[in-house]
């Protein structure tokens, strides 16, 4: 069944160019998700009602009254067993979670994290606790961690060469805000590597980590539409059906 609806997701493909492509850094194969600042890029949670989402498909379902899909999504942050979100969540301007400081278990705890904030002209990835001190006006924002790439330094926690792998996803943000690459590892790799895409490949400043074991990616242009356990927060960028 779970097939199924991941074949029907990808029927309904909006008209818009293809944001998506495959790469390779350092022999590690990589999908990238580039958007520029002013298209319609939405964090999902739940519906009006208040019950979760959890699935591409299920999003997709959600904005057929607006006329509109998802041109790709993916995970966007950490959360809790019941799905709700670790830290800051803020939602078509509402703060539906506050942020988080504290250390806390797990990779949301490997200080500094930060916050990805959807804001009306630009985008950016802020460490934490300064965003706390100043806050930007997001309309979307989710909170995770670590951060990946700090001022274009990598984390001062990663290790060269960690044997600790994964399949891992998360977001980098241009030094003018005017771009966001969303990337996803094809094959198992750490952080370090991890980071070291986004500042040596595709030269961006700030990164944050989404997550890892569970990263799904929905890239319908691609032909992917990546199937699991439901998920928090989604990041998704709509264009309306054709």
């Amino acid at each position: 069944m779970l097939k199924l609806l991941a074949a029907l997701c990808l029927l309904a493909v909006p008209a818009l160019a293809e944001p998506c492509r495959q790469t390779s850094f350092e022999g590690l194969p990589f999908t990238l998700c580039e958007v520029q600042a002013g298209a319609d890029l939405r964090l999902f949670h739940s519906d009006d009602a208040g019950d979760l989402l959890g699935s591409f498909g299920a999003v997709d379902t959600a904005l057929a009254p607006e006329g509109k899909a998802l041109v790709f999504a993916m995970n966007a942050g950490m959360y809790h067993p019941d799905r709700a979100p670790v830290g800051l969540y803020i939602e078509k301007g509402q703060q539906r979670h506050g942020i988080v400081l504290p250390a806390s278990r797990g990779n949301f705890g490997m200080l500094p994290n930060g916050v990805f904030c959807i804001g009306k002209t630009r985008f950016a990835v802020i460490e934490s606790r300064r965003f706390d001190r100043a806050p930007r006006a997001c309309r979307y924002a989710t909170q995770s961690g670590p951060m990946l790439v700090i001022g274009g330094k990598l984390h001062p926690k990663f290790i060269p060469g960690s044997d600790s792998t994964y399949i891992r996803n998360g977001v980098g943000v241009s030094a003018d805000g005017k771009r966001a690459v969303f990337a996803i590892s094809d094959a198992a790799v750490n952080f370090e590597t991890f980071a070291r895409l986004f500042r040596d490949q595709l030269g961006l400043p700030d990164a944050l980590y989404f997550d890892g074991k569970v990263s799904r990616l929905y890239a319908p242009g691609l032909g992917r539409a990546d199937i699991g356990f439901p998920m928090g927060p989604i990041v998704g960028l709509v264009a309306p059906l054709p």
